[in-house]
This record gives structure tokens, C-alpha cells and sequence, in this order.
């Protein structure tokens, strides 16, 4: 385990997975991340590489050949080298292996860059085409924020602020697949109230959001999180059945539609980048 610390707040990262495992504010006292209790999702926040949620019968067909990745990919459940740059940063490195290239046919380098800024902990993600060829990958994130992580509080005193949405329009999960069905959310004043049946039907996909900050809040204390994140197109909200967590999850892919033809070169969302390019994005999480 790895400790990254600085005025503010403290936070703990595993070499498996390059995983986020605490996230702390001195000022609050208060944990943010959820503890990863297996009785709901023993994840605290995982890397979704090179692939995000399901696959139509959990593979993909590339060049003539099919291959079998299980959802989310495999980045989660590999160990990645690291380097602890400084008191508040760290590096995590992950490339292909034996293994990878037994089921995803690339040579990567994907790289995740954690640092605290102040009252922030800034996650970048980096992938680096270390081919010969064209690589095809999506990545995404899957922060889970304890709900409720303050004293006298419940689920339902929680809610998620929008920056710029006053409406949300998500893509229904039909066995883990995005079906053609679409449905409204008004928000009042921005604001999604958080409800466990909101997640009974698995997670809410959304194609075109358009804010850029998602405030974790609550109706009973002043304490709470600013979740920012850009160039992200697509994002998930979820939460296991019932459980006192909320994930909240810019993705750059998406799960393959019911009708995918399962060819990797025309997935949506595929990102593709050429032989020896860079290409990045971040999230940050601000407690408050």
C-alpha cells in the first residue's frame, strides 16, 4: 500500500490495479471512498482497460480472430509497477504481457498519474501506442463515494448537483448491454436525489451529459465532494443493490450495444491512436 499525504487530505493506492483505496480529509475527519465490503462490491475504484462494461458475449472480433475479455477488462486485476515521485504523487504503470496479449492483441503503455493538489486528488490517466500497428482501447473510471459518510445521515439525505444539466437522458443495460431504450430524468434546480431503486435496473448511462462537475451533497451538513472531469463522452452512475455507496463514472467507451456486430474497429466509442502517440485525460476529486 502506498500513501500519498499532504495539509489536506490522505489517500492509500494498491499496486493491484493502481487502485484508489482511501481517500481522507484532515479538515473533515471524514472518509470519502467507500470500504469495499464484499457483502455489496468488494472494489473501491477500479481502472476500466481496455474496455468499459460488457462485451456482447464477452468478446470482440479484430483482424479475422475472435478474443474474450471479461467486462470492464483486465487492467483491475493485474499489479502495475510504481514509482512514488514525491510525498503527494505516484505513478503506476501497466504494458502488455503473456497474458494480455492472449486475449487483447495490443502493445500499450497505460499509465496512472495520482496527485494532491490542495484539497484534491487529481487521477490522470495516459496510454501510450507502443505498437506497430493502431491501437484500439477504451478506459474508464469507477470511483465509489461512501453514501452516507457523515454522522445522523441516511441515503436519501444525499443528492448529486450538476453543474450545467438541468435534465438527464440515460440508455437503458439490458444484461449488461446498452438496449435502444431511452429515458428522461428532469432534475429540479440540477439536482438528482439519490433512491437505491434508481440503480435496481443496473447502472444509468448517459451519452450526452453535459456538465463537467458532479457535487456529492446532502440536506442535513455543509460536507461534501466536487467530482470534475472533462473530455470524458460518455459517464455512468451506479450503485450495487442497495448499498451505502454512490459511483460516479466518466467513461471514454461504453458497453457494446444489444445490435453490436462485435467487430472492435466499430465499437462506439472506440478510441483509436496511432503507432507511438500519447493520449490523456483526468478526474479530480475535491472534499470538502
Amino acid at each position: 500500500m502506498i500513501t500519498l499525504e499532504n495539509d489536506y487530505i490522505k489517500v492509500s493506492l494498491a499496486a493491484k490495479g493502481a487502485e484508489l483505496q482511501g481517500l481522507f480529509s484532515k479538515e473533515t475527519k471524514l472518509e470519502y471512498l467507500w470500504n469495499a465490503n464484499p457483502k455489496y462490491w468488494a472494489k473501491h475504484s477500479p481502472v476500466l482497460f481496455p474496455i468499459v462494461g460488457s462485451l456482447k458475449n464477452n468478446s470482440f472480433t479484430y483482424q479475422g480472430k475472435s478474443y474474450e475479455l471479461p467486462r470492464h477488462g483486465f487492467a483491475r486485476d493485474h499489479v502495475f509497477n510504481f514509482e512514488k515521485i514525491s510525498e503527494t504523487e505516484a505513478v503506476f504503470t501497466l504494458t502488455q504481457n503473456e497474458d494480455t496479449l492472449k486475449v487483447y492483441p495490443f502493445y500499450f503503455e497505460l499509465k496512472l498519474r495520482y496527485q494532491l493538489i490542495d484539497r484534491k486528488l487529481n487521477l490522470t490517466y495516459e496510454v501510450i501506442n507502443t505498437g506497430t500497428a493502431e491501437l484500439l482501447f477504451s478506459i474508464g473510471a469507477h470511483p465509489a463515494f461512501a453514501v452516507p459518510n457523515t454522522p445522523n445521515t441516511v441515503y436519501e439525505d444525499y443528492y448529486l448537483a450538476f453543474n450545467t444539466d438541468e435534465k438527464l437522458t440515460f440508455w437503458k443495460l439490458e444484461d449488461g448491454l446498452v438496449a435502444d431504450e431511452t429515458e428522461l430524468i428532469e432534475l429540479g434546480g440540477h439536482r438528482l436525489n439519490l433512491k437505491h431503486d434508481l440503480f435496481y435496473n443496473d447502472a444509468l448511462v448517459f451519452k450526452t451529459l453535459q456538465s463537467n462537475c458532479i457535487s456529492l451533497l446532502n440536506n442535513k451538513n455543509d460536507y461534501g465532494l466536487h467530482f470534475h472531469f472533462e473530455e470524458f463522452p460518455f459517464f455512468g452512475i451506479w450503485a450495487a443493490t442497495d448499498a451505502p455507496f454512490i459511483c460516479l463514472e466518466p467513461w471514454c467507451g461504453v458497453a457494446d450495444g444489444v445490435n453490436h456486430d462485435q467487430e472492435l474497429t466499430r465499437k462506439e466509442g472506440i478510441v483509436k491512436l496511432g503507432v507511438g502517440e500519447n493520449w490523456s485525460r483526468f478526474w479530480e476529486a475535491e472534499c470538502f
